[in-house]
């Protein structure tokens, strides 16, 4: 079976958005006034790397989409992906009317739901659970200031 092996487009697609992407963030880190100082490294070498290993990344997305293999691709899951966009937005909305904790919590009952898991009422607890972990880890002790909703402002400053 000789099967005629043809690029792949979406890898070169990808390969074009991640190389534009990386040469955006090298352009803007050299626009970064740079002073190195004692370490010798400024603000703008964070970009560069960055960008440097999106162009790297881009490089291998080319080679990948040159070496073509003729196994399928594996089938979307759009329900999963609609409960992941959906505790995103529900994140993205709720996120200052309600704080940190219970926007999070949501996202990760309905990533969790995206993943298999069918029992929202036991993953709504434990997202809010380990929201309230890292709202305290952030707002406790590297005083990083996360949006608070009445439930933050009852627990933590209370």
């Amino acid at each position: 079976m000789n099967k005629e092996r043809r690029p792949n487009g979406a890898a070169f697609a990808i390969a074009l958005g991640l190389a534009a992407l990386g040469a955006l963030l090298i352009w803007q880190g050299l626009a970064i006034p740079d002073k190195g100082g004692y370490a010798g490294i400024g603000s703008g070498a964070a970009p560069k790397a960055i960008g440097g290993g999106l162009i790297v990344l881009a490089l291998c997305h080319v080679w990948t989409g040159l070496r073509s293999s003729s196994l399928p691709h594996p089938h979307q899951n759009w329900a999963a992906i609609g409960w992941i966009v959906t505790g995103l937005l529900l994140q993205l909305f709720l996120l200052k009317p309600l704080g940190f904790t219970i926007a999070s919590a949501l996202l990760f009952a309905c990533t969790a739901r995206a993943m298999g898991y069918k029992k929202l009422q036991i993953a709504l607890p434990v997202g809010l659970v380990l929201a309230f972990v890292v709202y305290g880890v952030f707002d406790g002790l590297l005083k990083l200031n996360l949006p608070a909703g009445f439930v933050e402002n009852l627990i933590y400053r209370g």
